[in-house]
């Protein structure tokens, strides 16, 4: 867990502080308010951790501020999904690695949902595939874990309030600790019935 927590601090302590794309908001602000915002909805540890470190692969590349401006996807989904499978199981990670898909799927399914994409979501859209086409869209509801990653994905959208007041980084460290014990404990359990 400690090294875990180191991570975490090097990341939201100091990377986090930048401006989120062109939102009046930064990484580590729109970080705290999707975490907020899963558990006043009530959401378990998971989904709030999920919630909270969501976007984690965007500080950890080193592609420079806000590549989608110049034409590039950070497929931060992915990089993020990665970082985390060292310290969480599906639990967290799948949420954080298909919240990418989630967006393609709400634009595909959702006539309102677009509506709620910032500037910054709708230029990324564009190089992460558009919305999903009916096809893309029936594999994803059958795919593990998609309703999580649709209420993550919702979590995301609504955490972009430049006068919102999300409790601090350090609220969330028991959430994490428990998501983390959890995890160990699932992942013992799984290698025990091999």
């Amino acid at each position: 867990m400690d090294e875990l927590h180191d991570a975490l601090q090097a990341i939201y302590g100091r990377r986090a502080t930048g401006r989120y794309g062109l939102t009046a908001v930064s990484q580590l602000q729109h970080a705290l308010q999707a975490a907020a915002i899963a558990e006043r909805h009530g959401e378990g540890d998971d989904l709030v951790v999920a919630a909270l470190l969501h976007d984690v692969g965007h500080m950890i590349h080193d592609l420079g501020d806000d590549p989608a401006r110049r034409g590039v996807d950070d497929r931060h989904e992915a990089r993020g999904a990665r970082f985390l499978a060292r310290w969480f199981d599906e639990a967290v990670v799948r949420p954080v690695a298909s919240h990418v898909a989630a967006k393609r799927y709400l634009c595909a399914v959702d006539p309102a949902y677009p509506a709620t994409l910032s500037d910054d979501s709708v230029r990324s859209l564009a190089l992460q595939g558009g919305p999903m086409s009916a096809a893309e869209a029936r594999a994803f509801e059958r795919g593990p874990g998609w309703q999580g990653a649709v209420r993550l994905r919702r979590f995301d959208e609504a955490a972009k309030d430049p006068a919102a007041a999300p409790p601090p980084f350090e609220h969330f460290l028991p959430a994490i600790g428990r998501a983390h014990a959890a995890a160990a404990a699932r992942r013992a359990r799984s290698s025990g019935d091999a």
